[in-house]
């Protein structure tokens, strides 16, 4: 974890103990391309309400989110809990959403990438979808179906092939909280610049899994379309964890009381 953080010019929010940066898309993508030009690494967070749900029971986890360079809202419930406690987030996104201009900057700066997550395969496939739109894309993948224990053989030689390939951006799809472990108990090792978690946006990309239609995605109802194209996986993060969350929300903003320790 970076401890010399940039002092940035945007205002954070608060949610149940939860930093999030209140920047636009455009900023996000602004401060990657900087960090190219910095000695530290950077760790770019996502949360929604699944993540502050997990942050609520894991302190760890919240630690992790807080202490990211930059933690931006991934979700439209973010938004309206940041509205019921009167703070403000203009602007919401998700990595399928912007991974397009990840792509054209990595290109234009003669940067590269690696994949690193989803079920054998999938990161390939999603790679070479990219590959052929984005002409000189410099991307490698690795599945991640591996022992991910810090000191595993597999883990060792899964950092090993990173650091050879000697990638500016790792995008990590292991699932949360997984993925965010993995982070922590690696980032020392890793010969990287950025690092972030991106959850199902291999199985997108590689069409493996349908995201939901457009008109879904922008007017803030892409969890419904995940629940209703993935129901026996996601019923719970969705039908229990969202009343969930903002009951949690309710108890700790108005009733007061505190997050566990």
């Amino acid at each position: 974890m970076n401890e010399a953080r940039v002092d940035l010019d945007w205002k954070k929010i608060h949610l149940l103990g939860v930093k999030i940066d209140a920047l636009s898309l455009d900023q996000l993508l602004s401060e990657i391309q900087l960090c190219m030009q910095r000695k530290n690494k950077m760790i770019v967070s996502y949360v929604n309400l699944h993540a502050l749900n997990i942050a609520f029971s894991i302190p760890w986890f919240r630690e992790f989110l807080d202490r990211s360079d930059l933690t931006f809202c991934d979700g439209v419930g973010i938004k309206l809990a940041a509205r019921i406690t009167g703070q403000c987030l203009c602007d919401r996104f998700t990595p399928p959403d912007f991974i397009d201009r990840i792509c054209e900057n990595a290109i234009k700066s003669g940067l590269k990438i690696f994949f690193l997550g989803a079920k054998p395969g999938v990161a390939q496939r999603a790679a070479n979808k990219l590959i052929e739109r984005f002409s000189g894309l410099q991307i490698q993948t690795h599945h991640g179906y591996f022992d991910k224990v810090a000191n595993s053989q597999e883990n060792k030689l899964v950092v090993e092939q990173i650091n050879q390939f000697h990638p500016q951006i790792l995008i990590l799809g292991f699932g949360m909280p997984l993925q965010e472990k993995w982070i922590l108990e690696n980032m020392d090792s890793l010969d990287i610049k950025v690092v972030f978690p991106a959850g199902a946006l291999f199985d997108y990309l590689s069409k493996d899994v349908p995201r939901a239609p457009r008109w879904m995605t922008d007017n803030g109802f892409e969890w419904l379309g995940r629940l209703l194209i993935e129901p026996r996986r996601l019923w719970k993060r969705y039908i229990l964890g969202n009343p969930l969350f903002f009951w949690r929300l309710f108890s700790h903003h108005f009733l007061h009381i505190p997050l566990p320790e």
